[in-house]
């Protein structure tokens, strides 16, 4: 067990303060629009309301929520009223995400009522939370068709989708994120190419792709390549560094390269923070946060960008 004297103490107690003043100024807002979930800084701050607070306060302008659908309506006006007098915007939740069977691939009537259901109430709960994006992940394949097939019923099934967000949501758009094999085996939508040529076939800017960094580098890597040949289909971005799935600067993936680069791209819209923290406690929320102030503090000499403020 550590003893500090008197003097070690408060020495001690000064190099903390240090650390965390380099976080501040507080409420200078991130180049990028960041987007923590709740329980990111449950250390810091009890409530789902002062996880907000705590969020904003520290320069973090967006915010995600996968469980937003499963809380009840009041929580879910409740907290859209905190983001809204924060000028938090809201990001994706969880529209339709089904790991046991081929809901989009088969083409089975019975999968496709429990998705378009699914969307029904994707637009009810995006009204109540201000939400733009829904995540939406396609399933499993279909091992017993061809992939001829399993593409063109999973096209299908998103064009009456579009449709349906067209009649009641008209602002919502459905975000279709490839995952990676070794996490979730046998899943549809892996490569971002696919997922290209999905939402090309889909033509509606109602369908686009959720760009997980993290699942794209475990499944083909070559991020930046890809982010480019994708880009017009791009509606989200999502983050967490590999191995580990934790903040930037805890793996193999250089983020202040990657941030940069959709920066200069002119990227004006959401970057989730999907991932866990490498350390417990209120240090490694603040570790976090130093994470994302350093991935964030991108330069480079032809473009003359510097610093974490905002654009």
């Amino acid at each position: 067990m550590l003893v500090l004297s008197g003097a070690s103490a408060a020495g001690f107690a000064a190099a903390t303060n240090a650390q965390t003043a380099q976080l501040t100024p507080r409420n200078e807002p991130f180049r990028l629009l960041y987007a923590p979930h709740f329980g990111m800084f449950r250390h810091h701050a009890e409530s789902l309301e002062d996880q907000l607070q705590f969020a904003a306060e520290h320069g973090f302008r967006a915010w995600e929520d996968n469980d937003m659908g499963s809380r009840d309506e009041a929580t879910q006006r409740r907290l859209a009223a905190k983001m809204e007098k924060l000028g938090m915007q809201m990001g994706v939740f969880v529209a339709h995400c089904d790991f046991s069977k081929p809901t989009f691939a088969s083409g089975r009537k019975d999968h496709q009522d429990l998705v378009l259901a699914d969307i029904d109430r994707a637009c009810t709960i995006a009204g109540r939370v201000n939400a733009k994006w829904c995540t939406v992940v396609p399933g499993l394949v279909d091992p017993r068709k061809d992939a001829g097939y399993q593409f063109s019923n999973c096209v299908e099934l998103l064009k009456r989708c579009c449709e349906k967000i067209e009649r009641n949501r008209s602002e919502l758009v459905m975000v279709l994120e490839p995952l990676n094999f070794r996490d979730h085996p046998d899943l549809y939508l892996t490569k971002m190419a696919q997922g290209f040529a999905i939402c090309r076939a889909v033509g509606s800017p109602h369908c686009k792709i959720l760009d997980d960094l993290y699942h794209q580098q475990i499944t083909e890597g070559n991020l930046i390549s890809n982010i480019d040949a994708s880009w017009p289909e791009i509606g989200y971005f999502q983050c967490g560094d590999n191995p580990g799935r934790k903040e930037p600067n805890t793996g193999e993936i250089n983020y202040k390269n990657v941030f940069r680069h959709i920066h200069q791209r002119g990227w004006k819209g959401i970057v989730g923070m999907e991932h866990g923290l490498s350390q417990g406690g209120k240090e490694g929320e603040l570790k976090l946060i130093q994470a994302y102030r350093d991935a964030d503090s991108f330069y480079d000499e032809h473009y003359g960008l510097e610093g974490g403020g905002g654009t």
